[in-house]
């Protein structure tokens, strides 16, 4: 009775491994096997340790764990993109996520520009502050390039980047291909386009798939502009088209989906009825927009889940593992009220009375 309690109530303050070890009935190394990801452990062990853990609430010390092991179980994240893009912060949510569940804490470097000397400074930053393995969230073509040049002495994987890993990027190409299509089977045959920055690779595949399907059905974009991945550029890109007859419109996220929607609506005309628009990312928001935004999903959460797995293989020197996930993932058409079949023949042009 005397050691339960003195346990407990050591437990609650700053109990140790060996605190652990005694309440699981199991050595300390067992324990330190169970932390570290040991596979070779029973799993009535390692869940009678994992119990103990939560029990107790044990909180490894971080410091004492790099003494005992010559690691720092942190990963570093270099990324090219704003927070403010949905897509790149939702990939980083989940590589933080992920590494947080292995036992990692994550360190971010954020080069200044897409030059190589400041992608090499950062990773020479990551270095530094010892991190096991670095993923890269370049979605930009010259920050990939940039990145492809350097070698570096840990693993490394690039995500959201096609031309280095196809299996941990979304399939964009697929992705604008489902947005024309859907147009055109609503029976939409004037059909413009909103695309992305240039120099992001993502932009690209996606017109391209979107283009590619056009083709297949023997017909083109009937217009196209493009914008910075902002709702003030989807506004904007409706005056470049608004001389345009169309009555659907493929805006490659559902940002410039959303200004692209409001220009519309200034201007007189009401999305679906008078006019059909499709984005691109499905935002938490595309739901809840007026009208709420048919659009292309991404499963970011599998997207950095799969990276931060790929990426502690490449540490463990795993050969074998993730050769399910050679291929990038599929997106999904998410179909909702801003699409219907063209109600009407366009005018000459959006906008004329």
């Amino acid at each position: 009775m005397v050691w339960g309690v003195t346990i407990h109530a050591h437990s609650r303050d700053s109990a140790s491994i060996r605190d652990v070890a005694k309440l699981a009935n199991v050595s300390h190394q067992t324990v330190s096997r169970v932390l570290n990801g040991h596979p070779n452990v029973r799993p009535a062990t390692r869940q009678r340790v994992l119990d103990a853990v939560a029990e107790l609430r044990f909180r490894p010390n971080r410091a004492a764990r790099m003494l005992a092991t010559n690691r720092s179980y942190t990963v570093g994240v270099l990324m090219t993109a704003s927070h403010a893009y949905y897509g790149p912060s939702s990939v980083m949510s989940a590589i933080e996520d992920a590494a947080r569940d292995s036992g990692y804490s994550v360190l971010l470097a954020r080069p200044r520009d897409t030059e190589v000397a400041e992608f090499s400074a950062a990773v020479d930053h990551l270095i530094h502050e010892g991190v096991e393995g670095i993923v890269v969230v370049a979605p930009q073509i010259r920050a990939a390039e940039a990145m492809m040049t350097l070698r570096e002495p840990v693993p490394v994987v690039m995500i959201q980047c096609e031309v280095a890993d196809p299996g941990l990027s979304v399939d964009n190409e697929v992705g604008g291909e489902l947005a024309a299509q859907h147009l055109w089977e609503l029976g939409h045959r004037r059909i413009a386009l909103v695309a992305g920055p240039a120099d992001w690779s993502e932009s690209g595949a996606r017109t391209r798939g979107f283009e590619r399907f056009l083709a297949s059905v023997g017909a083109q974009p009937v217009a196209a502009a493009g914008g910075d991945w902002s709702s003030m550029s989807g506004y904007n890109a409706f005056g470049h088209l608004a001389d345009t007859a169309f009555t659907g419109v493929f805006c490659a996220n559902d940002q410039m989906a959303l200004g692209f929607i409001h220009a519309a609506f200034d201007h007189g005309i009401n999305v679906p009825t008078g006019l059909s628009v499709v984005g691109f990312d499905d935002v938490p928001e595309a739901a809840h927009y007026l009208p709420p935004l048919t659009t292309i999903h991404q499963d970011f959460d599998v997207l950095g889940r799969r990276a931060v797995d790929r990426l502690l293989s490449a540490m463990q020197q795993d050969a074998n593992a993730a050769t399910d996930e050679a291929f990038s993932l599929r997106p999904q058409l998410i179909v909702r009220k801003s699409t219907i079949p063209p109600v009407l023949n366009p005018p000459s042009a959006l906008g004329s009375p």
